[in-house]
């Protein structure tokens, strides 16, 4: 498996604009690439269009600081970049032309972007400074929002040169600033960050929790860029895991949000992590289509650090096709951008790489070089001390280089010396160093051959070392397979159980005899059940959705469906609503047992059928009703079966049906799976369309036609969730 894999960092962006001063000094205008127009949202690219309209019309200096303001907001990522320099410039001119006006606000913000482009330049010295020139100003303004980005963008920088504490230190005192001033954005890009650190030190149960309150958050306030980063770094967990099927899902599902917004930097990431794991399941040729992919896009945008990354994937790659020069060629690339840049995982990764490359090619003291190279890295990251050690190393470094100089002044000097020594002395000299060479070479040759022996019993202890722990390792494996297995059985008996409170088919068919049941939990037990009662000549039946899947949408579905046995068997309601409160107040009851705030209920659409009158109530969940080619929508209450902040009573609602009239109620396990061409969800609409389609087909045929299309649509991704449609046909 390879050492490299990225980990999104919520921070500035920007991006290298190397050459773009000279090539535009002179122009009063900015072209806009017909490119990046097109790919621009309609919406987007009106507000361009009327920004590039403003800059060209104005002469007033603010005005056009404002209109580049726009442009950069509403540009693709790769673009805004060449905009953000020219507008520092003018706001640099107008406070040059009038001291009084500060535009300390533009200032700032332009400042924070420079940052951000000088770092992804691979300049960290300013960078840094570029952000605590902004910092102070956010901070003599008092704008605790743009404090809290410099200062997390500050910690971003301190992680890339590899000193954790300082990176944890400031990322820590962001999320602070964001929580006083109730920043959702900013909380969940923080603990994205700081989740990100973690998980690069190896403590993967922190970094998960961190991740997964950060795209808690991203999802209530529907921010597609923030939770595509969150998807890969849990893409990143599980396949560090070995879960590639699992990091697949994640990875694929954050490429579609980044290609949708145009990301070109993130979406080459992105297709670097895909190759990652095609290699890591053997799949070399498909794992070289995604790395090459990946490696144009970084070249194109100018990222070093991202080009870097992918030849020492190749590299990896050629190595273990016996490649060699090709694997040292790509290695050799990728340490030195990793030197380059300063970034202590980078040069960690190449390093490993290339001592592996060496020891293949039989260079035993090269390859213990690289090594090392890897130990100090590594050592470099993990420890707290770091930057005492290079100071100290640096001291050493001075110290040594000053005394050479004075060590060659000396030798010159007695070389002088020398010449000028009575002519008859010369032979003897001359001898005396003829032999005393002689000595040397044959020391050096002892040493070389003990220096030789002794690298060769490292080499072969790390390759015992290493063959012990492939034991432990195999040993472990089938220790986790028999726990596995010993879960799978009880899981498998659960299912049984729940089985067990599910109404039989044929019972379903005596009472419903035109009707289906389309039942796909995600696992093997579900949260989402189907339920039945017959009492008085009424047909009671509904399609329930509770909180969860898997075993703990089991547990609960046991709850709920005892609710409502309850509420018809021993309180004899049989009307949908006046069912649903009594349910409601039942699994309260239930849940307020425990210690613990469990607030978990369900979603459900409850139907009560008495001769040709159909009575309907329900908690989120919809009743469709195709009536002569038409779709009409009842909708349920906005409130679940359960504790919720408010308990208003359920409203039952009455329908006279006529022949042919079709009704259907689900969970929304169908139209929330992901598939298609774009990995999409299926959506309500698509639904509604395929209902109406099908018609003229028997209740077999329909349920046969959506149970196939839900599949074809969803391809190789996984199910996301259960799945319970019910069609009945008067």
């Amino acid at each position: 498996m390879r050492s490299f894999y990225y980990i999104f960092i919520c921070c500035f962006l920007g991006l290298s604009f190397q050459g773009i001063a000279q090539e535009f000094a002179d122009k009063d205008y900015y072209l806009v690439d017909s490119l990046v127009l097109a790919e621009l949202p309609e919406a987007d690219l009106v507000l361009l269009e009327s920004s590039l309209k403003t800059y060209h019309s104005t002469k007033d200096k603010k005005s056009k600081i404002n209109a580049l303001t726009g442009i950069c907001e509403n540009m693709m990522h790769e673009d805004w970049s060449k905009y953000q320099f020219f507008q520092y410039q003018l706001i640099e001119e107008a406070i040059a032309s009038n001291p009084n006006d500060k535009l300390l606000k533009s200032q700032a913000d332009a400042l924070n972007n420079l940052s951000g482009i000088y770092k992804n330049q691979g300049n960290s010295r300013k960078a840094m400074a570029y952000s605590n020139e902004s910092l102070a100003i956010y901070k003599e303004l008092g704008d605790q929002k743009g404090e809290a980005l410099c200062l997390n963008n500050i910690g971003f920088i301190y992680n890339n040169q590899g000193d954790i504490p300082k990176a944890l230190e400031y990322y820590h005192k962001s999320l602070s600033i964001q929580e006083d001033i109730g920043d959702q954005k900013g909380i969940a890009y923080s603990l994205n960050n700081i989740g990100a650190v973690y998980d690069n030190q190896g403590d993967i149960e922190k970094a998960l929790e961190y991740y997964k309150k950060s795209l808690s958050i991203q999802k209530k306030i529907n921010d597609e860029a923030g939770m595509a980063a969150s998807l890969n770094n849990i893409g990143y967990i599980y396949d560090n895991q070995k879960d590639f099927i699992q990091a697949l899902t994640y990875y694929h599902r954050s490429l579609t949000i980044y290609k949708d917004v145009g990301e070109k930097s993130k979406i080459a990431i992105l297709l670097s992590n895909i190759g990652m794991v095609h290699d890591a399941q053997g799949e070399t040729a498909k794992a070289l289509e995604f790395y090459n992919e990946s490696l144009t896009i970084h070249e194109s945008i100018g990222d070093k650090e991202g080009v870097g990354l992918c030849l020492n994937n190749m590299g990896y790659i050629q190595l273990e096709e016996g490649k060699l020069s090709l694997a040292q060629e790509s290695a050799l690339k990728s340490l030195t951008i990793a030197q380059e840049l300063g970034f202590p995982s980078d040069v960690r990764g190449a390093a490993k790489l290339l001592s592996e490359v060496y020891e293949k090619q039989g260079k035993g003291i090269k390859a213990l070089k690289m090594y090392k190279l890897f130990i100090t890295m590594s050592d470099s990251i993990n420890n707290t001390a770091t930057q005492k050690a290079t100071a100290h190393q640096q001291a050493k470094y001075e110290y040594e280089k000053q005394k050479v100089i004075d060590d060659a002044e000396h030798d010159k000097l007695l070389a002088i010396e020398q010449e000028e020594k009575e002519q008859q002395r010369i032979l003897a000299i001359a001898t005396g160093i003829g032999l005393g060479l002689v000595i040397i070479f044959l020391l050096f040759a002892f040493n070389r051959l003990r220096i030789t022996k002794k690298q060769k019993l490292v080499i072969e202890a790390q390759k015992q070392e290493v063959e012990q722990q492939k034991v432990v390792v195999e040993l472990a494996h089938h220790e986790l397979e028999e726990k596995n297995r010993e879960i799978l059985d009880s899981i498998t008996y659960a299912k049984r159980i729940q089985s067990a409170i599910l109404p039989p088919v044929k019972v379903v068919k005596e009472y419903l005899q035109d009707s289906f049941i389309l039942y796909k939990p995600k696992d093997i037990v579900a949260g989402d059940f189907y339920w039945m009662e017959h009492i008085d000549g009424k047909v009671l039946f509904a399609a329930a959705d509770c909180t969860g899947h898997g075993v703990p949408g089991a547990m609960v579905s046991v709850v709920c469906n005892n609710a409502l046995n309850r509420s018809v068997r021993e309180y004899g309601l049989t009307d949908p609503g006046q069912l649903l409160d009594k349910a409601r107040e039942i699994i309260i009851q239930e849940f307020d047992k425990s210690d613990e705030d469990v607030k978990d209920g369900m979603d459900i659409a409850l139907c009560t059928l008495e001769g040709n009158t159909l009575h309907y109530a329900g908690a989120n969940n919809p009743l469709w009703l195709i009536r002569n080619g038409e779709l009409i929508e009842t909708r349920g209450n906005k409130q679940p079966v359960g504790q919720f902040f408010r308990n208003d009573p359920y409203t039952t609602h009455n329908f006279e049906l006529e022949k042919g009239d079709t009704f259907y109620i689900f969970s929304d396990g169908y139209v929330d799976q992901f598939g298609g061409e774009k990995g999409k969800k299926f959506k309500a609409k698509a639904f509604r369309e395929l209902l109406l389609s099908v018609q003229g087909k028997t209740m077999k045929e329909q349920k046969t036609i959506i149970d196939e299309t839900f599949e074809t649509w969803k391809g190789a991704l996984d199910q996301i969730d259960d799945v319970c449609v019910m069609g009945i046909r008067v």
